[in-house]
């Protein structure tokens, strides 16, 4: 059997101990064998000279820079040996073919293929309705009609600022005929009675011409149209016809031979891109030539796309959108390692109560400790404080923090309090102070950072900076020390977005320097290094100013 795309180890990878389970896809930390495959793939990508793509690497290097996700699948072969699959996500240098790597699911790509002759005749659909789109006699007609309209506009514009204008000279004429008691007042007021009538009369006739313009002008083009409309629903039907046979061509094995078109894994509708990812590229050739899968990581490489956070050369998991539901059905049987994200972090942790009196609290939330339970995990503050105070009523958690951040939060024992207490956080009146470390050294001591947030629809609960449909994300902050390569800095957060300090931080737009321990949007560490250190806020019943404070020291961690 020949495997064009096995890559056989460079490294003696004989001494280590194959993995007891299969990577779990969607977070995970790459085994030591698909480092080893990782950083050969990076070798290779570095030295290759099989084709020409812009990375962002290298400056004054031609082409539109975009980095690229990459893959390895660790396998077993036959024959018992260890070696590795490369893959990228979607094309690369304009291709679905380069010698290293895996081949396509499904090649689009392909010449004489299903997918390209509809492609060809969608693109003669185009050139079709381009060429009536700009037909002379058709743009004549339209514009033609827009002149009718224009015209029509003005002539009865005109007509009723005259009418208007008459009346009013009527009014006049009436009031000091009826005031001079003339004898020839009756046939005065008669005139001045047809003066109105025939003002209106002209009005109506004018209307009535005019709307018979229009509707005979509407007609001309009406044919044009219906006839541009045809062309556009041949199109749209074709689109769809081809979308569907897409779907249905679009299959991917398990390692029981079961074959699962995208159709069916997403019922009819699978996201953009679906299928095109590294990881499922990777499986459906392992299966397809009957080999093992032993262990996966994904990487970046390149520089970071303007709307998201991507590190060169970091690992990252498969995306949830695109991928879970293709992955689900491809690891059938297969035991994976622990879903971490299903694993309560919180356990053995406690809360600190930090303030208290009789209306409300503050606790300290321990870094990986969900505010509100989540879709696999109940445990968190609110069903923590929900035992700690259960004489209290109302909704209890004021607000949130992101589960990896530690740090203040407010408690109302009341519905009252809580909306009182919501009402200051709508109103921006509640001060937040939050501390973190930063895996780098921040030049500017002050500023600000405006960046509108979305969530990755693809990939929640990634957030992503997007000026279209994001949200206003503002964020103050302030360098206090630099220490060991590290910037230890306040943050102050104006708006309450979802990871707003995480992506600020880290994004290129931002401060381009990722919070320490950010698994999400930096490097994993020991922990994510942000901490809500200070609550300033006005007490719904003494209207007292509290300043709550809970300091902590990131540094002496990371020495």
């Amino acid at each position: 059997m020949e495997l064009n795309c096995v890559r056989h180890f460079n490294t003696d990878v004989s001494s280590i101990a194959l993995p007891q389970k299969f990577t779990f896809p969607f977070y995970y930390t790459p085994h030591t064998l698909a480092k080893i495959a990782a950083e050969e793939l990076q070798e290779y990508l570095v030295k290759q000279q099989d084709f020409e793509h812009n990375f962002g690497l290298q400056p004054h290097q031609n082409g539109l820079i975009i980095g690229k996700m990459f893959g390895v699948l660790v396998v077993e072969l036959p024959n018992k040996s260890l070696a590795y699959l490369a893959a990228f996500s979607g094309k690369l240098a304009e291709s679905n073919y380069i010698s290293f790597f895996v081949p396509p699911v499904f090649d689009t790509l392909q010449k004489n293929g299903f997918y390209k002759k509809g492609e060809e005749l969608l693109n003669q659909y185009n050139k079709e309705i381009e060429a009536f789109e700009n037909n002379v006699d058709y743009i004549k007609e339209k514009s033609l009609l827009a002149e009718i309209k224009q015209k029509a506009t003005t002539d009865l514009s005109y007509l009723k600022e005259k009418n208007k204008s008459n009346k009013l000279l009527r009014d006049t004429m009436r009031k000091k005929a009826l005031e001079s008691h003339n004898e020839d007042v009756e046939q005065l007021l008669y005139q001045l009675n047809e003066a109105s009538k025939n003002d209106s009369i002209l009005l109506k006739k004018a209307t009535k011409y005019w709307n018979y313009c229009i509707e005979n002008q509407e007609k001309i083009v009406q044919i044009f149209d219906e006839q541009l409309a045809t062309l556009k629903e041949k199109r749209k039907q074709k689109s769809a016809s081809l979308q569907q046979q897409l779907f249905e061509n679009y299959s991917f094995l398990n390692q029981y031979q079961e074959s699962k078109s995208l159709g069916e894994i997403f019922q009819q509708n699978p996201p953009a891109g679906a299928g095109e990812c590294a990881a499922p590229k990777l499986l459906h050739y392992a299966f397809t030539h009957q080999l093992k899968p032993i262990a996966l990581a994904e990487f970046w490489w390149g520089q970071s796309p303007k709307s998201e956070i991507k590190k060169h050369k970091q690992y990252y998991p498969a995306c949830i959108g695109k991928c879970k539901p293709i992955l689900s059905h491809m690891l059938q049987g297969i035991k994976t390692d622990k879903n971490m994200l299903a694993i309560n972090p919180a356990e053995g942790k406690e809360l600190k109560i930090i303030y208290e009196d009789d209306y409300l609290a503050v606790i300290c939330k321990p870094e990986e400790f969900l505010s509100v339970p989540g879709k696999e995990i109940i445990d968190s503050v609110q069903t923590r404080v929900q035992q700690m105070f259960p004489k209290a009523t109302g909704p209890l958690v004021v607000h949130r923090l992101d589960m990896s951040t530690s740090g203040l939060m407010l408690i109302a024992k009341t519905i009252d309090i809580y909306t009182a207490l919501q009402s200051q956080f709508i109103q921006r009146k509640i001060k937040k102070t939050y501390i973190a470390l930063l895996d780098g050294v921040i030049s500017t001591p002050k500023g600000r950072i405006d960046l509108p947030l979305r969530v990755d629809l693809d990939n929640r609960p990634y957030q992503m900076v997007c000026y279209e449909y994001g949200k206003p994300a503002t964020t103050d902050y302030e360098v206090i020390a630099t220490q060991n390569g590290k910037t230890l800095i306040h943050f102050y957060p104006i708006t309450g977005r979802t990871h707003q300090l995480r992506v600020h931080a880290s994004h290129h737009l931002g401060l381009h320097t990722p919070i320490v321990g950010d698994d999400l949007y930096g490097t994993k560490n020991k922990r994510l290094c942000l901490h809500a250190s200070q609550l300033v806020f006005t007490h719904p019943i003494t209207q007292e100013l509290l300043t709550i404070e809970n300091p902590i020291d990131f540094n002496s961690s990371y020495e």
